[in-house]
């Protein structure tokens, strides 16, 4: 049987951890604030119109084109809106915890592999205050340890 089927022991544990992730009020909560704005559809398109705003200004600006103080100030009025809408703020706060929930396990799973143990605290910290990864392969960035 190998390491990663689905009936090996390590799979199983996985699938332990997902399931405390999916049970955890924390979680829970966050998964709430997402459905309510998935289910809001002025807050969805609200939320929409700035993004695509947001990307059009940053593409005009990458191809050198000056942008205007009028469209500057309709994207920032469009985006204070945005801010003030509780739904779309909850739904990016939550956005953001869960892609750094994502990050975190990500990060433990990954230096475990690397290596070889547990990673502690200490190893996690590092791995989170440079560019090179943590791991000691020095991810080709040009930094030593």
């Amino acid at each position: 049987m190998s390491i990663a089927s689905y009936d090996s022991t390590l799979i199983a544990k996985t699938r332990e951890l997902c399931s405390e992730i999916v049970s955890d009020p924390s979680y829970l909560q966050l998964l709430e604030k997402v459905e309510r704005f998935l289910n809001d559809d002025a807050s969805r398109l609200q939320y929409q119109s700035v993004h695509e705003r947001g990307e059009e200004l940053h593409h005009k600006q990458h191809a050198g084109i000056q942008l205007g103080a009028e469209e500057i100030r309709e994207f920032e009025s469009a985006r204070e809106a945005l801010f003030a809408n509780e739904i779309a703020t909850n739904f990016i706060e939550a956005q953001r915890e869960l892609e750094q929930l994502q990050k975190v396990i990500g990060r433990y799973v990954s230096m475990t592999l690397e290596l070889g143990r547990v990673p502690s605290a200490e190893d996690i910290e590092a791995s989170s205050s440079g560019c090179c990864g943590g791991g000691g392969a020095g991810g080709g960035c040009g930094c030593s340890h």
